[in-house]
């Protein structure tokens, strides 16, 4: 019955802003020809662990489609970039015990790989001394210091850790998951 719908796919043209793009890392990704700690797969988005985090359990939610532009990317993926980023945010928010997060989708600007995805960073630990001795201390940083503060909090990614996290959060993604049935 739909046998006719599936053969109009055949061999269809792909506009070009659906392609993947061979220079993309996130697209690279996906191809798997570059390793990535997967949190979540599904058939439109990918979560992974960010190779460069400000904080520890710092993950990426990605659309399966090349797309520069929140603006631009298909409702449907659209709601599934959603739907990830609300169930990694709460498993996040259990296995971390913290329920501070920030949510950052960049469109351009502060955009370091151009392919849609958002950024779900851990707040830091509210009791952990910030070290600010080479800022001015007696007024709110500036947003240069704001952003170096941020730069410089970044560490490379340990694959222990990675390896150890991403178990827990596929985890409780899965009995969070089997819980909604």
């Amino acid at each position: 019955m739909t046998s006719f719908i599936v053969e109009a796919h055949v061999d269809r043209i792909i506009h070009p802003e659906w392609a993947d793009n061979p220079k993309c890392v996130f697209c690279l990704i996906l191809r798997n020809k570059l390793p990535a700690y997967i949190l979540h797969e599904d058939e439109k988005v990918i979560s992974i662990l960010d190779v460069a985090p400000l904080r520890p359990g710092h993950t990426l939610v990605i659309p399966k489609i090349h797309h520069k532009h929140i603006s631009e990317l298909p409702e449907e993926y659209a709601a599934a970039l959603g739907l990830a980023v609300t169930r990694i945010a709460k498993a996040l928010t259990k296995v971390l015990e913290n329920h501070g997060l920030n949510v950052v989708g960049n469109q351009e600007y502060a955009q370091a790989v151009p392919h849609v995805h958002y950024h779900i960073i851990p707040a830091p630990e509210p009791d952990v001394p910030r070290d600010r001795s080479k800022y001015k201390t007696l007024v709110p940083p500036t947003e240069k210091e704001m952003h170096m503060m941020e730069l410089e909090g970044r560490t490379k990614l340990g694959e222990d850790f990675a390896r150890e996290f991403a178990d827990k959060i596929r985890r409780e993604l899965s009995t969070t998951v089997l819980s909604h049935l």
